[in-house]
């Protein structure tokens, strides 16, 4: 019977660890992840989000978004409309729909322009030092004094009047929009490149980038393979916090009238067009401030999450 029970414990405990879930660095990174349960929450609710901005594009065409009736302006939330009507009659739900895929996108679009800029110049500054160093950083310190808000009332008065529409994906989009993607893209780059710069001078430093320099690994090689890929984590972060500023960004730029232009419409120039009627009709920025806020705030929620998670000193071995 004693040995029947020595016999049978290996192969119960070998049967034990079979069972155990794996303990991966994914796994792990993901418990953390949700431990944040305000970064969970957050990531539901902006999946919603894109789903009302996609799905909701398949429902309602763009044709009825801009539809206009005078007849039914300015008319309160109902069952036809459930955001009400806007002063020319037309369907407020559906122009935040539209108006959510632009400001989406030069959300991301935007965030991916300053990356790619912060990316080059951080990591040639980290890597190489010396001189480069020096001119790279100088540039970055010089750029930090642009004011992004000047610069954009400035080239939107030169250049939006001047640009004609774009037709793309069989839709017609305002030449504002290049212009706001572009300038928040290259007025943002800056801090992303402090952050790229210090982790590259941290990570060229450790052995296995001595490892690949001894045995004539090319420069390219080593930044592209062995460094960039230690480094993806802040720069995750960085970029999910930018979309929330560059929307945030669009918005006031928008709310100002130096934003999206028509024919195109975002949630903020929905706000600007909705100034008129704050008290008279709530609904024209009740609606699309509402969405501006859950969509700002799950983001940023989002971001905490993730720099949680990802953040090398919160993995306990």
């Amino acid at each position: 019977m004693a040995q029947a029970q020595a016999v049978d414990l290996p192969v119960r405990t070998r049967a034990a660890q079979t069972e155990r879930p794996a303990t991966g660095l994914i796994q792990i990174r993901w418990r953390l992840f949700q431990r944040h349960r305000m970064a969970v929450l957050s990531a539901g609710l902006l999946c919603l989000i894109l789903a009302y901005v996609t799905v909701g594009a398949l429902v309602f065409t763009e044709d009825y978004a801009n539809r206009t009736d005078l007849s039914k302006g300015l008319q309160a939330p109902s069952w036809q409309h459930l955001f009400g009507t806007d002063r020319t009659g037309r369907d407020v739900l559906t122009r935040t729909i539209y108006g959510g895929q632009i400001s989406l996108v030069i959300g991301l679009a935007s965030v991916c322009i300053s990356i790619f800029i912060g990316l080059l110049i951080g990591a040639l500054s980290g890597f190489y030092g010396r001189w480069i160093d020096s001119v790279l950083m100088r540039f970055t310190e010089a750029a930090l004094n642009i004011p992004q808000l000047f610069l954009l009332i400035v080239l939107a008065k030169l250049l939006g009047s001047r640009l004609a529409p774009i037709a793309l994906f069989g839709r017609t989009f305002s030449s504002s929009m290049i212009i706001v993607i572009g300038i928040i893209g290259v007025t943002s780059w800056m801090y992303e490149a402090r952050l790229i710069r210090a982790n590259f001078l941290a990570l060229k430093e450790q052995e296995f980038v001595t490892a690949a320099r001894a045995v004539g690994v090319k420069d390219h090689r080593i930044i592209l393979r062995h460094i960039l890929p230690n480094t993806m984590a802040p720069i995750i972060v960085s970029a999910t916090l930018g979309v929330a500023n560059a929307i945030l960004t669009e918005a006031y730029a928008s709310f100002l009238g130096l934003g999206i232009q028509p024919p195109t419409a975002s949630w903020g120039s929905m706000l600007e067009s909705a100034v008129p009627y704050l008290q008279a009709a709530p609904w024209l920025w009740i609606f699309p401030g509402l969405l501006i806020l859950l969509t700002v705030m799950s983001i940023n929620f989002l971001g905490d999450g993730l720099r949680d998670a990802l953040d090398p000193r919160s993995i306990q071995q």
